[in-house]
């Protein structure tokens, strides 16, 4: 794979065999990022768990401490004073059967999170097969199926962000931008990593945190000792 001379500049700095703290992991990531842009940081975790098996998902939401770097526009399903809640909490989008129609009719995706009140799924399920392959299907797990709107909102706004295992027992999740230093990026990765920890499953067996692997947009992966990981 082609790589470009800023990439390669950066490639110098890691030694791909060593196993960083994660203080060292966050200092060298800013060092390697080198686009014209604030670059976001990306954790990849891969887990000894079979994600074939149920009682194999991980899957939750987590409250980064310092947020992302992103303010996400958010999309509630909702009526009445429900509705009314979801708007004076901030939500960018509320409505009903006409958001349904909008999202079927016009392919509208100009939002990141969708949030929904449980009496309302009845009529978000008609959109599982154009929100579920997005990931933005509303869900009980990850605190977006509620009735507590207002705290809802506000969690994600202030920098909830849900991960979960891929078909390779891979998580992917972003944990805020270059600029935050080193210190904040290290509480956010703390954060995440403690939840992804408590998530074990009890039917996972051996080696639960197998890598991980930080990494900015542009930038080469850094590895990070597992051991190490909630220091």
């Amino acid at each position: 794979m082609f790589r470009g001379k800023k990439y390669q500049e950066s490639a110098k700095l890691i030694d791909r065999y060593k196993l960083h703290d994660p203080k060292e992991a966050m200092e060298l990531v800013q060092q390697t990022a080198k686009a014209n842009f604030d670059e976001t940081v990306e954790i990849h975790v891969k887990l000894g768990v079979d994600p074939r098996h149920a009682d194999q998902q991980v899957r939750g939401v987590v409250v980064l401490p310092h947020g992302t770097g992103k303010t996400l526009r958010v999309l509630v399903f909702a009526k009445g004073d429900k509705a009314n809640e979801a708007e004076a909490a901030g939500a960018d989008y509320v409505g009903a059967e006409e958001l349904v129609a909008k999202i079927q009719g016009e392919n509208w995706f100009d939002y990141d999170v969708v949030v929904a009140t449980p009496d309302m799924m009845g009529v978000v399920g008609r959109l599982g097969k154009i929100l579920g392959p997005k990931g933005l299907m509303p869900n009980p797990k990850s605190g977006t199926v509620t009735f507590d709107i207002e705290r809802a909102i506000k969690e994600i706004k202030a920098g909830k962000v849900e991960y979960r295992v891929d078909k390779t027992a891979i998580i992917h999740v972003g944990i805020g931008k270059v600029s935050f230093g080193t210190d904040k990026l290290g509480d956010n990765f703390r954060t995440l990593m403690e939840a992804v920890v408590k998530a074990k499953p009890a039917a996972a067996k051996g080696t639960y945190l197998k890598s991980v692997v930080v990494a900015s947009t542009m930038g080469p992966a850094i590895k990070i000792n597992p051991a190490r990981v909630t220091d």
